[in-house]
């Protein structure tokens, strides 16, 4: 029997799926069938679980299940990319494999060799672009070359025409044009049910109806004042979706067009937010562009740079538990809840290269193990803006002040009163700087400085100096 594969990934949905409508369009042209399978790679499957897998995964359950009831039968195969595409091939003839493609990273590799070993048999392989707007190389130079800053990126970005939503003809969804094969499947059905009973808690926020009524949410109570409260991380003015992304449940074409249509084109907040999509374009194009940016640093002048090794300093930011309170509050947010306030995130990453002049590869590392909307290229773009060693970054020299930018972005302290609890009855005069505290304060709030919550682990003063001077010295190298 000859079929088409459709092979999902990180696009768990059946709306606005480009490689789906399009092995659709194949397999009812040439009349085959079509086997939809999800590859469970042992090397996300064997790690150590943490809250980026336990999420992910959970939705890749929930996808299965609800495909599954839509009579899309999506087969869990648990073994080597390449074996697992040959027990496919051992009982059917496999005529065409459709999938949308990762232009970065580790999925960028395994892409080139499936496609490899696909092609060498005869078969086949579609590939599509349609985890963004805009591929990493749809948006260029006049000279060809790729763009390095985000200012003119974004300009030609925002002129180029976006793709409308793809409709997926569901009406193609039944026994007669699917394969279901449960032996096929019978060792990934366990292991995912092994992996979901060993998770530690429980995700609610998944599935593509979630996204939609998210994005609804968004538009109808949060978009209009989204410039404005997008960095006050006590206030909910974010849009939440950038979960919904990871896991593919809805797409961003979905995402632009609901915006795009509901807003009023003078509306601030909604230009705004279009611009954050860009952000996640520009940044993919970067990683496209450098693809050794995990490991090294985009700015060659330092590339060379000592960064401290203190592994105590690193466990406190890792804990929050710096004596910096906004800081804290971030990384215990982190920890709880598998998110952070983007605001936070530059705050913490700050502190982490900037005053504990720690290398910022381990933050980066420590976030996509803790991050459920962990996305490769923005965080390592993200953590290299605020080292200042990557593309378009903050200047070295320019700090952030943990104590400024708490009372700036949480001038009350209720979000650090909410995270960090040993300051919840601390007066708002010190809320910011615990360490200020005379000792009756202390006493009287239930915070005692040392004891209670940590002194100040570093000199914020002193540390930027020494930020600063490590950097020059880097460049005079």
């Amino acid at each position: 029997m000859e079929i088409v594969v459709i092979w999902f990934r990180r696009d768990m949905r059946l709306d606005d799926h480009i490689a789906l409508s399009k092995a659709i369009t194949y397999a009812k042209k040439h009349e085959y069938k079509l086997l939809a399978l999800y590859h469970l790679d042992p090397f996300f499957t064997e790690m150590k679980m943490d809250l980026n897998n336990e999420h992910f995964f959970q939705n890749l359950a929930y996808f299965v299940k609800e495909a599954r009831e839509s009579q899309v039968y999506v087969h869990l195969l648990h073994d080597d990319v390449l074996r697992a595409f040959q027990q496919v091939m051992d009982v059917y003839n496999i005529n065409a494999v459709f999938f949308n493609e990762d232009e970065v990273g580790i999925g960028q590799r395994r892409d080139k060799q499936v496609t490899d070993f696909l092609e060498k048999k005869g078969i086949h392989v579609s590939t599509w672009q349609d985890t963004h707007l805009h591929g990493a190389r749809d948006i260029l130079k006049a000279d060809g070359s790729h763009y390095q800053v985000f200012t003119p990126y974004y300009q030609s970005w925002r002129k180029q025409e976006k793709q409308p939503v793809i409709k997926v003809d569901k009406s193609f969804f039944s026994s007669g044009h699917m394969i279901c094969d449960e032996s096929l499947s019978q060792k990934g059905n366990e292991k995912l049910r092994d992996l979901i009973k060993g998770c530690s808690r429980k995700f609610d926020q998944i599935g593509t109806e979630k996204a939609m009524n998210t994005l609804q949410q968004f538009i109808q109570k949060r978009l209009t004042r989204y410039q404005e409260k997008r960095d006050i991380p006590s206030v909910f003015g974010t849009s939440k979706l950038s979960r919904f992304l990871k896991t593919g449940t809805i797409s961003t074409r979905t995402i632009f067009h609901a915006i795009y249509e509901e807003a009023l084109y003078e509306d601030e907040g909604r230009e705004t937010f279009i611009k954050e999509l860009a952000w996640r374009d520009f940044y993919h194009m970067i990683y496209a562009h450098y693809p050794e940016m995990k490991e090294k640093e985009i700015n060659s002048a330092f590339q060379g740079m000592r960064w401290n090794d203190d592994e105590t300093l690193f466990e406190a930011w890792c804990k929050g538990e710096t004596g910096f309170p906004l800081v804290d509050a971030g990384m215990r947010q982190l920890n709880e809840e598998g998110w952070m306030h983007n605001r936070l995130r530059m705050v913490t990453a700050s502190f982490l290269t900037k005053d504990y002049l720690i290398d910022w590869r381990k933050g980066e590392a420590y976030f996509a193990k803790k991050l459920v909307d962990y996305d490769e290229a923005s965080n390592i773009g993200g953590f290299q803006w605020a080292a200042s060693v990557g593309t378009d970054a903050v200047p070295y020299f320019r700090i952030f002040n943990p104590i400024t930018q708490s009372k700036r972005f949480d001038p009350s302290g209720e979000f650090i009163r909410k995270y960090v609890p040993e300051l919840e009855h601390v007066d708002e005069k010190w809320i910011h700087e615990p360490s200020k505290m005379p000792i009756d304060e202390q006493l009287k709030s239930g915070c005692v400085l040392g004891d209670t919550y940590p002194l100040p682990t570093v000199d914020h003063q002193e540390r930027r100096k020494k930020a600063i001077s490590l950097f020059e010295e880097a460049k005079q190298q």
